[in-house]
């Protein structure tokens, strides 16, 4: 297994969907805070329309993943990234008009496409060897590092340097891009019975609710990045370091993110899945514990830097659980609800750092973010470890409408186990 694998024409017009369908996501709370920031209270209204975006995302991915159809899924693509082009448009056109309808764009630029990435993420493991799944979502990780690395300065520049609508017609403009690509792709990941409405639709919920501790532990990653995404710059002036080095020491957690990613694709690892999370996500948390403790602004970045080359893979292992506890048809559908589950994550943890660090000093904001994060992990790896136990006891049945989930994992095969196969 190698990254030679994954190195197709096909891959590579994937490729440029994904960023041109996912740099707008990454652009929109900033941007969304530049746009309005000159108004009467325009931060205060910068970031209610940031948790109306989120709020969109949140709500619609679960609810349009359970629609998409696994052969056909090119089509509710193409509309929810349409949906999003008018949301990401309609707020740089119209930058000056009423909140109400600054807030129903934003909710729209949210909710359209907000299944986009669980499609496209199915769509990417059907174009390559099941043999290569592991290095495809390693790949794609790197590239999402890359865009959420690149997305604040680009939006900061553009709207100090230009307008403050800038960014967010940019933002429609690449989100209507990546229409072309997307039809440029196969209509579909599966070539598979298809789930019918009713009976077997119900039968896809429950199957996408037994997942739920895989929902949870990704969610706990995403709400330890995001506190520490939020918290470093109070972090850095309670040590007595310029706040301005936040932006280089967030942007090396994204750059070691993403070597993180290429590290984990680049061999098998032993353990099961759940065992292998459940580490990253321990050494991720001792690392974050360290930048909340330690004195130096150097000391801190390497601290973080650590904490995402974890992080990344802690993520790739929540992908390759999801393959393991769905079936085929389930998947775009299970994604989409792990997507709704980070933005979960990120909007607590925006929460939790609003509520702490207005009574606790911004190094024990963080430690008590690591505890949630430990206490969730913990939970998921209860939750995995029980539904794999009852699985093996009972047997894998199928399910009614539904193509059956895979049990626990396979013995080891060359130095991996069966599920890594199957991300």
């Amino acid at each position: 297994m190698t990254y030679r694998d994954v190195a197709s024409k096909q891959v590579l017009i994937w490729a440029c969907t994904a960023v041109a369908s996912r740099m707008p996501v990454a652009m929109t709370p900033l941007a969304l805070v530049f746009l309005v920031r000159e108004r009467p209270g325009g931060y205060t209204l910068g970031a209610t329309l940031a948790a109306v975006y989120v709020l969109g995302e949140i709500i619609a991915a679960p609810v349009l993943g359970l629609r998409l159809d696994p052969a056909r899924g090119r089509r509710h693509l193409v509309v929810g990234l349409a949906g999003g082009a008018v949301g990401f448009a309609g707020l740089g056109v119209l930058a000056g008009a009423h909140p109400v309808v600054l807030g129903a764009f934003a909710f729209l630029a949210g909710a359209a496409p907000a299944a986009t990435a669980g499609g496209q993420r199915a769509l990417l493991t059907s174009l390559v060897p099941e043999r290569a799944v592991p290095q495809a979502l390693s790949a794609e990780s790197m590239l999402m590092s890359g865009v959420w690395a690149v997305s604040p300065v680009a939006v900061a520049g553009l709207a100090l340097g230009v307008a403050p609508r800038v960014p967010l017609l940019l933002a429609g403009a690449l989100m209507a891009s990546s229409i072309v690509g997307q039809l440029l792709l196969p209509a579909g990941w599966t070539n598979g019975e298809q789930d019918g409405a009713g009976e077997a639709g119900r039968a896809k919920s429950r199957v996408l609710i037994r997942a739920w501790p895989v929902y949870v532990t990704g969610a706990a990653s995403i709400t330890l990045l995001g506190l520490c995404e939020l918290t470093v710059p109070a972090l850095l002036e309670q040590r007595g370091i310029g706040v301005g080095w936040s932006g280089p020491i967030l942007a090396g957690m994204a750059v070691g993110a993403g070597l993180g990613a290429f590290l984990y694709g680049l061999r098998s690892w032993p353990g099961r899945l759940r065992a292998r999370s459940a580490v990253l996500m321990c050494g991720m948390s001792v690392f974050v514990s360290l930048a909340a403790l330690i004195p130096g602004a150097a000391a801190i970045a390497i601290a973080l830097v650590l904490a995402g080359v974890l992080q990344s893979g802690a993520l790739i292992t929540r992908n390759l659980s999801l393959r393991e506890a769905l079936p085929p048809s389930a998947l775009a559908a299970g994604y989409s609800v792990l997507y709704a589950a980070a933005g979960a994550g990120y909007a607590a943890a925006g929460s939790l750092a609003g509520g702490l660090l207005q009574v606790v000093e911004p190094s024990t904001a963080i430690l008590a973010g690591v505890q949630l994060t430990l206490v969730l992990t913990a939970l998921g790896w209860w939750g995995e470890a029980r539904r794999d136990g009852s699985t093996a006891a009972v047997g894998p049945g199928p399910v009614r409408g539904v193509v059956a989930a895979p049990g626990a994992e396979g013995p080891p095969i060359a130095g991996g186990c069966d599920a890594e196969r199957r991300l």
